[in-house]
């Protein structure tokens, strides 16, 4: 089992879920974020003040996963995310080490797995 975590431009989120959806991935978290990575500072004038603004708006996409979808999950969101412009953003995957559903008490791939 894998977390897949997706940092992405806004703009991008759409058809970064029309891309995870066709792949048949269901299950994730979305949260806004703000982040600062090879994009080029802005300065800005706000109120008579120059104003250096360091950190991008983005969004960030969290996608529990059983092994076998983490290539068409990490291919979906590279297929739908890429603009070809620094700042487009990061996936990462990471190890999880256990898994337990809620509701029913699943654990591991079963909890990972969609309900039907």
């Amino acid at each position: 089992m894998k977390l897949v975590v997706a940092i992405v431009r806004p703009e991008k989120l759409n058809d970064v879920l029309e891309a995870l959806f066709r792949a048949e991935v269901r299950g994730l978290s979305i949260s806004r974020v703000q982040g600062h990575g090879g994009e080029t500072e802005r300065v800005e004038t706000y109120r008579g003040t120059t104003v250096k603004m360091e950190l991008s708006e983005k969004v960030r996409l969290e996608i529990g996963v059983s092994d076998h979808f983490v290539e068409p999950t990490v291919r979906a969101i590279l297929a739908s995310a890429r603009t070809g412009e620094v700042g487009d953003g990061k996936i990462f995957v990471l190890p999880v080490e256990k898994v337990y559903r809620i509701r029913t008490g699943e654990e591991d791939t079963a909890a990972v797995t969609p309900v039907g």
